[in-house]
């Protein structure tokens, strides 16, 4: 089958859209120019004085979260179908938010080019969302590092707390894929220079004041948590707090705006809060609370993302966000796609555009997993098959027949193309599920089960793990974090989001495996403890031909290459 490959980039695509003045997106939410502060014309963010009355108000929207199976390296339309989805509820008639993340300069940099959705099925102004925006990822870069060079000068003037030096575990941070920043060594150069140790970056969307940031409930829970959050420890191998350093006011006075959403707009005009982006392969990879708890204030209907597949940022949604921040999300999207599925079958990269019916098939696998995953939490859902211009008829159909074999909701969405129209089937599909079925949503572990069942039960129910096999470093700390108190806490798993497993390479639907645990980190201000498995990088590398070298400007300064 010949597929006509000449088609417009994303970012030829925003450039031609036409944008309404944000304070009139703000009006359609009932909010004034009082209301929020402007960043230009077509962005802004939400007043101090809006969220707290809008956490007043006691009606809530319902929360649709869309999730997806396991990727390829070139991600499968996730926040497409977000958007998508939302022009389309609000085509028929919904009052629809959207809740999104702030894109990385990492991944931007790196492999995606851009992460604001695709085609037309975005949010707007591309450009400046997938670059600076409002400057949110730079603040907590400074938040972090200022921490970092906080922790260097109080051994620089005498160690009042006397943290050990060797075991300070607070990186430095940088929103750009580096390797060579992985592991450093700081205060060289004489006594003036500081103390000279061991040191590294973390990428700003791992940070923990990243994870802070979004799962906080206003400023001074902001505040609350960054205390809250260990640095280091000290020669008596108890843990010291930011809170102990006694910067936590300082870091929240550099984290003011930041806290605030953003709000902006699709190209179809649905008002969109884009907020917060940490990492799912690393940290929990949802939007901020604020921001979707907001949305759920201002419209009936709420669509937000979670990273990369089900297995782990809707995982963490479930278990970390939704449970810290009394949200009940009424259904779940599971977005699928037919090169991913046929990868998943076996199929090289390279070869994903040819028609390959059995391979499909076998990738259907991966896709049923999911679905499980999102039964066993008692969530409603629908599959929706995200179409792309090289799946052929015979695969598209062939996937609604496996679903419908099976009894899966499913729809295919065409938002890429068609905008909030190619999303119309999915939401009425989506519509009809939430009358048919009512969210019963439940938590896979009771948050007093110990760190190592709540890491078992994650790697046995959502990977089909046959257990855990944990590092001599890891045992040891999870008998720490019990006598610290900490074992009371969700955990977030790092996890490469490419195969169910915790090894990239194993597709579909692996079993017969066991997860690698290597190592513990405690995030206390975020309030989960992070589980490292396999070989998961917290600052990753860039390709070796990264997206940058695609990107330029033009004569007049407009952005190229953000695709």
């Amino acid at each position: 089958m010949e597929v006509n490959t000449i088609v417009e980039t994303d970012i030829e695509i925003a450039r031609k859209s036409s944008m309404m003045p944000i304070a009139d997106i703000a009006e359609r939410l009932g909010l004034s120019v009082d209301d929020i502060e402007m960043y230009g014309k077509y962005k802004a963010k939400l007043s101090s004085e809006v969220l707290q009355k809008l956490q007043c108000k006691e009606e809530n929207g319902k929360v649709i979260l869309v999730t997806a199976i396991n990727p390829t390296p070139a991600g499968e339309g996730k926040s497409t179908v977000t958007v998508g989805l939302a022009d389309a509820l609000t085509r028929l008639g919904k009052k629809t938010m959207i809740a999104m993340r702030e894109p990385s300069l990492g991944p931007t940099m790196g492999v995606k080019g851009g992460a604001t959705g695709g085609g037309y099925a975005q949010v707007l102004p591309m450009e400046d969302i997938n670059l600076h925006f409002t400057g949110d990822l730079h603040a907590i870069t400074s938040a972090n590092n200022a921490l970092a060079a906080l922790i260097d000068n109080h051994l620089q003037q005498g160690n009042e707390l006397g943290i050990d030096q060797r075991k300070i575990v607070w990186k430095r941070a940088l929103d750009l894929n580096d390797r060579a920043l992985r592991k450093v060594i700081v205060g060289l150069g004489g006594p003036m220079q500081g103390v000279p140790r061991e040191d590294g970056f973390d990428i700003t969307v791992a940070s923990e004041i990243m994870a802070v940031l979004c799962l906080a409930s206003d400023l001074q829970d902001l505040r609350r948590r960054l205390g809250l959050m260990v640095i280091a420890y000290n020669d008596k191998k108890q843990p010291v707090t930011v809170s102990d350093l006694g910067v936590e006011g300082a870091l929240t006075l550099l984290l003011k705006d930041a806290v605030r959403p953003n709000l902006v707009q699709t190209i179809e005009h649905t008002p969109a809060l884009i907020h917060g982006g940490p990492f799912a392969n690393i940290a929990h990879g949802c939007n901020s609370v604020i921001a979707t708890a907001s949305a759920t204030k201002l419209a009936d209907y709420v669509v937000t993302e979670a990273g990369f597949g089900a297995d782990l940022g809707a995982e963490k949604f479930l278990h970390i966000k939704a449970r810290s921040a009394g949200i009940k999300p009424e259904a779940v999207v599971i977005v699928a796609t037919i090169r991913a599925l046929k990868m998943h079958g076996g199929v090289e990269r390279n070869q994903l555009g040819k028609e390959n019916l059995t391979a499909v098939e076998k990738g259907f696998a991966n896709l049923a997993k999911h679905i499980e995953t999102i039964e066993s939490f008692g969530l409603p859902y629908v599959v929706a098959i995200n179409r792309f211009i090289s799946d052929s008829e015979k695969e598209t159909n062939l996937l609604k027949e496996l679903c419908n074999r099976k009894g899966f909701p499913v729809a295919l969405t065409e938002v890429w193309e068609k905008g909030g129209a190619g999303g119309i089937e999915l939401a009425e599909k989506l519509l009809a599920v939430l009358d048919e079925k009512q969210s019963e949503f439940s938590p896979l572990y009771e948050l007093s089960d110990s760190l190592e069942e709540k890491i078992n039960c994650v790697a046995k129910k959502v990977y089909g793990a046959d257990g855990v096999e944990f590092s001599a470093k890891a045992i040891k700390q999870l008998k720490e974090y019990e006598r610290f108190g900490w074992d009371n806490l969700p955990v977030c798993m790092a996890k490469t989001q490419y195969s169910l497993s915790d090894d990239p390479v194993k597709l579909g639907r692996p079993s017969g495996f066991t997860v690698n645990v290597r190592e513990l980190k405690p995030s206390i201000g975020a309030g989960f403890i992070v589980v490292l498995t396999g070989d998961v990088m917290t600052m990753p590398g860039l390709p070796k031909i990264p997206a940058a070298l695609k990107m330029d400007v033009d004569e007049e300064g407009n952005a190229l290459g953000l695709f």
